[in-house]
């Protein structure tokens, strides 16, 4: 006969013997002894009577019964009342709503927002002898450097002439082996036992110490290496270079280098800063396919450009626009020729107000990009030929006389997945495919704040987004009082120029490829 609920007692503990099943129900207050002494009592109970073979012992504590339990006692069950005559503006007034329920409503009134990132200043550039240093340093952990190209299925060795080399429609990958200096276990050992000798060691303990310093000197400290495998990715190249490389290249590199190795797969203007020093600043990224010589005559411009530190430095090949020159930058340009014996010319463009280790720079990479075939020539702003110059890069338009925005310039990305709405700042390095499709993004180049929207951005991060620009703007008022900034809104594929110009190589959306 079913048993009434009430019987049971928190600060108790009961055994039900139910013949195929035994339960022990343990009180929430019930003393710990008593539990102990009631599962104990429970398995000599089982075994004392003849039993099923499945009859088992089950541990119920109260709040968390199972339903076979349940089942023993007389009106438990867990149907929840409804009154379907009443709607939903009388439940959540005053008394409507209680429990478990009232919490998790008054949770979602209070959704949690973290907007730290939107106070805190911008990241101030690096200095260029600390780029240079860190450059140097990195670069002396290098014991070498090989690369590969993706060639139809299979990679093929990159020339060491062409280290630097990049084109939007290939996958390359570089393997690179660094010196990790390791101390042996006797060193270590000896180093203890100096410290543990006493202060007032005898002058022979001294002079043998000494003698062992001068013995280790002579001795090379032991070094160990690790093997950095970087896969880069062009913007225009589609995923199954990354998938040639897992089942051929790396399985290769991983049995040469058990233990020792590790994949950094990178794309394009997303790379890592130590991989970008091995090219010293002579990182050069060309439209197209490493062997496609289709528009060979063709002119094409180079925009070289530092995002917030030497490291980060890029030349890469942009549309062949007057616009797109900058007084603040250099540029590269080929003309091409229709003759043999001259390929055609290069101008290494200097806006007044470059920077002249850039521009010294510039001249370097043309000299590295292009061989004697060509004929080379670094012109300053307002010498341009009219001839060749302005001819080859398609008429004479109207461009941007300085790049201010390079020193205010803030890319932040709004979003709610971790489950509450977080603003999150992108590093001085940001580049077009740091612009999320499913976020909202904030960019502020120092006078506007545009809100870039994406094609698929949920309502709920638009409303929460355009409350943080406001915060923002507001917060920059009180802290920049000569710059305000306006707010702009900024549909994905609609971007004005003053929006692009913030990004290195601007150019149209990468496709999602398979």
């Amino acid at each position: 006969q079913p048993q009434s609920r009430l019987l049971l007692d928190t600060k108790s503990v009961y055994i039900l013997d139910c013949w195929s099943d035994v339960f022990i129900w343990i009180g929430r207050k019930s003393p710990r002894l008593v539990r102990a002494a009631a599962l104990k009592l429970g398995q000599e109970l089982c075994s004392m009577l003849h039993r099923p073979k499945h009859a088992m012992v089950t541990r119920n504590l109260e709040g968390t019964e199972c339903q076979v339990f349940k089942s023993k006692f007389k009106n438990w069950d867990d149907v929840l009342k409804v009154d379907y005559t009443r709607n939903a503006e009388s439940v959540k007034q005053a008394d409507g709503l209680s429990g478990k329920v009232q919490k998790d409503s008054e949770k979602k009134d209070q959704m949690k927002a973290d907007l730290t990132a939107l106070f805190l200043p911008r990241q101030p550039p690096m200095p260029l002898s600390e780029a240079e240093q860190l450059m140097e340093e990195w670069n002396e952990d290098l014991d070498g450097m090989e690369g590969f190209v993706l060639e139809g299925k299979k990679f093929a060795r990159l020339p060491e002439e062409e280290f630097g080399h990049f084109h939007t429609q290939d996958c390359y990958v570089f393997l690179c082996r660094y010196w990790v200096p390791v101390e042996s276990e006797e060193q270590e050992e000896e180093k203890k036992k100096k410290k543990k000798r006493p202060e007032g060691a005898a002058e022979g303990e001294e002079e043998e110490e000494e003698e062992e310093e001068e013995e280790e000197e002579e001795k090379q400290p032991e070094e160990d290496f690790q093997c950095v495998v970087y896969f880069w990715q062009g913007r225009e190249a589609s995923n199954m270079g990354w998938l040639t490389f897992t089942f051929s290249l790396q399985k290769k590199f991983e049995n040469l280098f058990p233990g020792k190795l590790e994949v950094v797969r990178m794309t394009q203007q997303q790379e890592n800063p130590k991989f970008l020093s091995h090219f010293k600043r002579k990182f050069i990224v060309h439209k197209g396919k490493r062997k496609a010589r289709d528009d060979g005559l063709q002119p094409s411009l180079y925009h070289i450009r530092t995002n917030g530190s030497a490291l980060c430095t890029r030349c890469i090949q942009i549309n062949t626009d007057s616009s797109l020159l900058n007084s603040e930058f250099c540029f590269i340009l080929k003309v091409p020729f229709e003759s043999t014996d001259n390929q055609g010319i290069v101008y290494t463009w200097v806006g007044r107000a470059a920077d002249p280790d850039e521009a010294k720079l510039a001249e370097d990479m043309m000299n590295c990009m292009f061989d004697d075939s060509y004929s080379k020539q670094v012109i300053n702003e307002g010498e341009e030929p009219e001839n060749f110059f302005w001819v080859g890069i398609g008429a004479q338009k109207p461009y941007d006389g300085d790049a201010d925005y390079m020193k205010y310039s803030r890319l932040f990305r709004c979003s709610n997945e971790k489950g509450y709405f977080a603003v999150s700042e992108k590093c001085s390095d940001f580049c077009q495919d740091d612009l999320a499709d499913d976020d909202i993004m904030l960019l502020d180049n120092g006078r506007e704040v545009y809100m870039w929207v994406g094609t698929q951005t949920s309502q709920v991060e638009i409303k929460l987004s355009l409350k943080a620009c406001q915060v923002y703007i507001q917060h920059m008022r009180s802290k920049d009082t000569a710059h305000p900034r306006k707010l702009r809104l900024v549909r994905k594929g609609n971007e004005p120029p003053a929006f692009t110009r913030c990004f290195h190589a601007w150019s149209v959306f990468r496709k999602p490829l398979a």
